[in-house]
């Protein structure tokens, strides 16, 4: 399929290129970057020597109706303006915000701007999710933060407080992107934590219980705290949520293991084993791990994924798959790169 990568210069966009690069199906027939077009993607991205001498385009200079796949990789609120050159046939991968959100007042409250309007939302691990993706054009890929509360908390929620649930994610600098900023130089990040977006503003907020609600049908209230960690990519994600039943680890693992047991990219690992980011760098796959604190009567749920894989790029090329009916692990890799 002719494919076209838009944003192809950030950090989600080089991932995309990088996996894209070996797809059975998809071929990248042009690349587009706002600041850097005319320059060498190597230039920009030297690991990807597989572009050889290929340069970055003007979006201006892409005839948007000759491809067949479209994956959109630019800042929050740039996708709505060029969504309305594609053709409605032309299958469109978004990974900014743009198309997620139902409410256009949570839209205005966490973004700003005008609400774009919603497609359906790409975490194929859901419900009945496969069957709504397929055969869609127009798929509206979840925030790297998203996806991890998502998928660790899905399976828990008929026997947790849905009202009340805390999450702590800590993420690599690429979440960020890969615009200039001082709080993201290396001597500003490296031996440090700090949290950001503090106090629930966080735009990934409205996105989580929106999947979520979706899922139990009550309203699920989500207290979010991300933080930067001094490492270039990963999530670590810890969710905590009072009990509604009486049960033990054992029984909270079983739940998540029966949950995923069909899942090729989610691995609820064995019992005493704890998610490790560094594990799924360059993978598509999110691990799992879940036990009950029985002091506090609270469900732990610790999940790690690769932002820039599971949480961006890989996730996208998932949808991809689906959308085009392809297998849907093609092109993606299971296992990552280890340390």
């Amino acid at each position: 399929m002719k494919t076209l990568v838009v944003g192809g210069s950030g950090y989600a966009g080089a991932e995309l290129l990088r996996l894209l690069a070996l797809h059975p199906h998809f071929v990248v027939s042009d690349i587009t970057a706002h600041s850097n077009a005319g320059e060498l993607v190597t230039s920009i991205h030297p690991h990807l020597r597989t572009y050889g001498s290929r340069v970055f385009s003007s979006i201006q200079s892409v005839d948007l109706s000759t491809f067949e796949l479209i994956f959109i990789a630019l800042p929050h609120g740039e996708s709505a303006a060029l969504v309305k050159a594609i053709p409605e046939s032309t299958k469109v991968v978004d990974l900014g915000a743009d198309f997620r959100l139902l409410d256009s007042q949570q839209w205005a409250k966490y973004y700003g701007g005008v609400h774009a309007g919603s497609w359906i939302y790409g975490v194929p691990e859901l419900k009945g999710a496969r069957s709504n993706i397929a055969g869609q054009t127009r798929v509206a890929n979840p925030g790297c933060y998203a996806t991890s509360v998502i998928l660790g908390a899905a399976p828990a929620l008929d026997f947790i407080d849905v009202s009340d649930i805390t999450v702590v994610s800590a993420s690599g600098t690429t979440g960020a992107g890969r615009s200039a900023k001082i709080n993201l130089i290396a001597s500003e990040v490296m031996g440090s934590l700090t949290s950001y977006k503090f106090g629930g503003v966080h735009q990934h907020t409205p996105e989580i219980e929106q999947a979520l609600n979706r899922l139990c049908g009550k309203e699920v209230r989500i207290s979010f705290t991300p933080i930067l960690a001094p490492m270039p990519r990963g999530i670590l994600t810890t969710i905590t949520a009072k009990l509604t039943k009486n049960i033990t680890s054992e029984e909270a693992h079983q739940i998540f293991s029966d949950a995923y047991a069909d899942e090729f990219f989610v691995d609820v690992l064995p019992a005493n084993v704890l998610p490790k980011t560094g594990s799924l760098t360059g993978s598509n796959k999110t691990q799992i791990q879940v036990a009950v604190d029985q002091h506090t009567a609270r469900l732990v749920i610790s999940v790690a994924l690769d932002n820039l894989g599971k949480g961006a790029a890989g996730q996208a090329i998932q949808n991809a798959n689906i959308i085009s009916g392809f297998f849907e692990g093609a092109g993606l890799s299971s296992d990552g790169l280890g340390t």
